[in-house]
Order: C-alpha cells, then sequence, then structure tokens
C-alpha cells in the first residue's frame, strides 16, 4: 500500500497525503483559526509546522509515520548559499517530524510543487506549466541568483522540463533603480494595498473592484510601468514590482499611498483598478505566448498566487493561443503540498496519476450531531435523512440564507458546497444582505454553484470545478440570476458535476422547485478568519452572523424568527 507525504511549512500551511491511491489534505489555517496560518509582522512568534493537519491526515489513513515511503518539501530558504542552507533546512524539517519521516525527506522547488499540483490532476498528457507568484525557491549555482517569480514548464508524463526561468528585470522609478527582484505578484499587491482601504482582502477586492472602471484614464500610466520585451521578458519599474508601498505611485497629480486608499473616491479607485488589471493580465498574457511558442501545447496549465486571478483565467487560455487552460484546484500556496505529494506519488513511486477530481473534498467531516449545543435564538430539527435536501430547497426557495455543512472539508480557498452558505441567486437584495453579513465591500461579488450540463444555457464560457474562472453570462438570463452577476456581466462559477456529493443533491432539488440550475455559494466563515471546519465553529458562526438556518450533518438548526415554507412543513 504506497503511502506519499506533501508538507508545505510556508504561510497557508498545509499536509497532503496519497496512501493507495486515495487523497488526504488539509490546511492548518483551519486548526489554528488564523488565516493563511500566518501572524502578523509585528508579532516575533512564527507559526509553521502543520501539527493539527498531519495528524488528522495520518489517522484518518489509518497508517503511522513509519508507513510513509516518501516525504517532500517545498524549499523556501531565501539564502544564496546552496551548498549550506538545504541542509540547514532539512535538519530543521526533519526535527520537526518523528524520525521515520525525517529519513524519507527530500526537498522539491516551491513552482514544480506549484505546477504538479495542476499538471497531474488535469488528465492532460502534454501540457504547457506557468507559475506566477511574489516568489518561490533560491535559484542556486545553477540558475542563478534570487528566488523563483516566473517559472515555464514543459509538462509530460514521464518528465518534468523546466524550459523558462525569469525574474522581472527592473527598470528605474521614481526613487532610482535599486538591487531588488521584481515579481508580478507583488506588483499587483502594491498597487492594490494603495487602492483598497484596510480591513479588506487587497489582491480579491481589487479585481472587483475593477469591473467597476475604466482601464483608459490610467492605461498609459500603467503601461509605463511595466514593459515587455522578448523571450516571454517582463520589466517592472522600481518599486512597484516589490514589497515597498511607502513610495507614492502618481498619477494625474494624486498621490496614491496605503495610508490614503479610503480618501479617494470609488470612481478613481475602480478606474485604477481597472487598469491594474488590464496591465497585470496583458503581462501575464505575454509570458504564456512565449510558452505557447516554445512548448507547441494546447493546454497551458496555471498555479502560483497569480493563478487566484479569476477573471484574468477567463480569457488567458484564448488570448495566449490555447485551446485550453486547467487552474490548479488549490493554486495558492497551501497547495504545494499537494503537488510535493503527487509529485512523489507518480515521478518517484512510479504510480498512475490520480484521476481528474471533480471536487476538492479531501478534508475531515464535521463532528457528529451531538457535538454541537443549538444556539439561542434557533430551534433544532434533528435526524432529517432524506428530507434535510428538500426542506432546505424550499427555505432557499423562500429567499433564505443557509448554511450548509456536509462531507469532507475543501482543500483551498474556495467553499465548494461543504462548508457554505448559500442562498437564492435571483435577487441583488440577497447580495446586499450577505455582503453586510461578511462585513464585505458592497462591490463584491458572490460566485454560482452550477449543475454542469446547465451552464452553457446559462453561461457562454465555461467555468471549472473549483471557482477558479469567471464566465460571460448570457445578457438574456443574466437578470434571473442578479445576485451571482458582477457588474461587467461575469460570474465565477463552480460547475457541479455528478459526483459532488456535497451540493449536487441540494442543486437539483432547487432546480426542480425554482427552474434555477444554481445556487449562490460563499464560503462559512467570520471576516478575516479561515473557512470553519467543525460543526460546533459552524452553529456559533450561524447565530454570530445571523443566517437564517443551518444544516450540519442530517440536522437543520432554524431561526426561531423563520417559519417554515408550507411544504416543507407537510414533509416534515
Amino acid at each position: 500500500m504506497p503511502a506519499v507525504l506533501g508538507l508545505n511549512f510556508h504561510h497557508d500551511t498545509s499536509v497532503a497525503l496519497i496512501v493507495d491511491g486515495r487523497l488526504y489534505a488539509a490546511e492548518e489555517e483551519r486548526w489554528s483559526g488564523i488565516k493563511h496560518h500566518r501572524q502578523p509582522r509585528h508579532r516575533k512568534a512564527t507559526l509553521t509546522a502543520p501539527t493539527h493537519a498531519l495528524a488528522w491526515c495520518l489517522g484518518a489513513a489509518g497508517i503511522n509515520p513509519e508507513d510513509i515511503d516518501a516525504v517532500w518539501t517545498p524549499s523556501m530558504r531565501p539564502t544564496p548559499a546552496a551548498g549550506w542552507w538545504l541542509a540547514e533546512e532539512r535538519d530543521e524539517l526533519a526535527a520537526l517530524l518523528s524520525s521515520p519521516l525525517g529519513e524519507h525527506l527530500r526537498l522539491i522547488s516551491h513552482h514544480t510543487a506549484h505546477a504538479m499540483a495542476g499538471y497531474l490532476l488535469s488528465g492532460i498528457d502534454h501540457a504547457a506549466g506557468l507559475v506566477i507568484d511574489a516568489g518561490g525557491s533560491s535559484l542556486g549555482a545553477d540558475l542563478g541568483p534570487g528566488r523563483e517569480r516566473i517559472t515555464g514548464y514543459d509538462l509530460h508524463p514521464d518528465r518534468v522540463d523546466r524550459i523558462h526561468q525569469a525574474m522581472p528585470i527592473v527598470i528605474p522609478g521614481p526613487v532610482g533603480p535599486r538591487r531588488v527582484h521584481s515579481s508580478l505578484g507583488h506588483f499587483y499587491r502594491n498597487l492594490a494595498l494603495r487602492l483598497i482601504p484596510p480591513g479588506d482582502e487587497p489582491e480579491g477586492s481589487m479585481m472587483a473592484l475593477a469591473a467597476l472602471g475604466h482601464p483608459d484614464r490610467y492605461r498609459d500610466a500603467l503601461r509605463a510601468l511595466i514593459r515587455f520585451g522578448t523571450d516571454g521578458d517582463v520589466r517592472i519599474a522600481h518599486p512597484w514590482g516589490s514589497a515597498d508601498t511607502e513610495t507614492p505611485l502618481i498619477t494625474e497629480r494624486r498621490a496614491w499611498t496605503t495610508n490614503g486608499a479610503a480618501a479617494a473616491s470609488l470612481t478613481d479607485r475602480a478606474d485604477l483598478a481597472a487598469a491594474v488589471q488590464e496591465t497585470f493580465a496583458q503581462a501575464v498574457t505575454h509570458i504564456a505566448r512565449h510558452l505557447q511558442r516554445l512548448t507547441g501545447a494546447s493546454t497551458l496549465v496555471f498555479s502560483g498566487g497569480c493563478a487566484l486571478n479569476s477573471h484574468l483565467n477567463g480569457h488567458l487560455a484564448a488570448d495566449a493561443g490555447f485551446d485550453n487552460l486547467f487552474v490548479a484546484p488549490a493554486p495558492h500556496d497551501a497547495g504545494t503540498a499537494l503537488g510535493a505529494a503527487l509529485y512523489a506519488w507518480h515521478y518517484q513511486l512510479g504510480q498512475p496519476r490520480l484521476p481528474v477530481p471533480t471536487d476538492a473534498a479531501w478534508g475531515p467531516e464535521p463532528d457528529p450531531g451531538s457535538a454541537f449545543t443549538t444556539p439561542t435564538g434557533y430551534r433544532a430539527l434533528p435526524r432529517l435523512g432524506d428530507q434535510l435536501v428538500p426542506v432546505v430547497a424550499a427555505l432557499l426557495a423562500d429567499h433564505r440564507i443557509v448554511g450548509w455543512v456536509r462531507g469532507p472539508m475543501e482543500f483551498g480557498p474556495r467553499a465548494l458546497g461543504h462548508r457554505s452558505i448559500l442562498a437564492h441567486p435571483g435577487h441583488t437584495d440577497i447580495r446586499d444582505r450577505l455582503n453586510a453579513i461578511k462585513q464585505r465591500a458592497s462591490y463584491r461579488p458572490f460566485a454560482p454553484a452550477v449543475l454542469s450540463e446547465y451552464v452553457s444555457e446559462w453561461f457562454m464560457t465555461t467555468g471549472d470545478p473549483f471557482m477558479n474562472r469567471v464566465a460571460q453570462a448570457r445578457h438574456c438570463r443574466a437578470e434571473r440570476i442578479a445576485a451571482v452577476i458582477h457588474r461587467d456581466g461575469t460570474a465565477r462559477l463552480q460547475t457541479v458535476a455528478n459526483g459532488h456529493s456535497g451540493l449536487r443533491p441540494l442543486l437539483e432539488e432547487f432546480h426542480r422547485r425554482t427552474g434555477l440550475p444554481l445556487l449562490l455559494n460563499t464560503s462559512l466563515n467570520r471576516k478575516g478568519a479561515p473557512i470553519l471546519r467543525t460543526a460546533e465553529q459552524a452553529v456559533q458562526a450561524t447565530a454570530e452572523l445571523g443566517l437564517d438556518a443551518v444544516a450540519v450533518n442530517d440536522t437543520l438548526l432554524l431561526a426561531d424568527r423563520v417559519p417554515l415554507p408550507d411544504d416543507a412543513r407537510r414533509m416534515l
């Protein structure tokens, strides 16, 4: 019974375990309650080891550390001395693990782990791989000084070829050139911090805000910050590709700073966000076109933090000359544990690739119904069994907002129908109420979960099972699902296939009742906190957020203020 383990000790700390072809994966943040499992910079304590996630994976698989055949972890040491830093990191990680695991420990580059987290789940034989983020592993003596920023691969079932390695070259900026390694990940975040007031997630909020703006107003100013060269070359003016957020960005006699975002008008911020999004997308497309020319592949596999940009993903394949795009189910850093495990499983042990997933439900089940207490203001309807789905569908059809906690927890940054808040997609007042409940900016959109066989009837382009790309809604249908359509007519849709046990039956019942084959789906969490793991946490959050109901396993908790629809009452 082969068993391999992938570990990520960086932020988004995570574990992935493959045993006899079955995948278990979890993120440490779901136990620590600290989003990304990363302490604020001013705190001296560090959070690194995925202790709880590792214990859960081993326990769920029913194995011990000595049963593991291979252990791989991405190397993130920034030191350039390639001789000793590997040994130091190996010793440090081995000390965190028990000795049976430490004996098998090997290091994989951060970007290769990202690429494997997509390619080895794509079902594609030949693909071009693209990884872009703020920074990855130290390159060392073979590839030169610095860290991975942009990496391109030619991917095959029997080999992984790194064919493009680039760090955006720094060009002089307002404070002159410096010895700094720029990245497109830092570029996007740097500008997002100047546009999004503190308290809102910068990158995601800026991407949403861009749909409200017009890029032509600031297009020339943004294009002056990035230049494109031959062979996929990208050059970024300093300091806009770095973590330096102190230098003001001057446009139209306005100084954009991290302290002044709230003072700028929504129109000004939206116009600059639109220009940033356009320029960023052009840069990624420029690199992807180069990879298409190098590989001749028809499919692009995209991963790394920049692959979370779902608006870019919606048109990247077509713009770069590919027929298809596959975005890793977990393109953020937690996915590197998954990629490390998949690499060991396929390339080291020679095992067949895992099937293409239709869901990312690789984590723990919620606690049993007896493990939580009904909060004040709610009443429990326990052991509903087969009646749960039609009762919840009736509540959703009646425009109630319902928590949904069923099945194994999702791995990755999106709630995919196992730890979700669900709602009717038909009216914008639902969207506005949810944004208030989750304390999000009013312009932030929500995503639809759609029965896969109906996607083409409602959208002009496709989504994916992991909510990683936007699709253009059909204009004739958009008004009927206004709560999940953004200002530019797009939606970051999740396709729900037959294999999705957590959400598929409920979507089918809701479709039968309303004629709508989709639901609004967002994560069940508090502002600034990870998606909730346990039944008790979900029930407490339901009461704090003021949701109308929550389904946990086969128990429904219903707010006292909410009457059951007549047909649901008759079922019970």
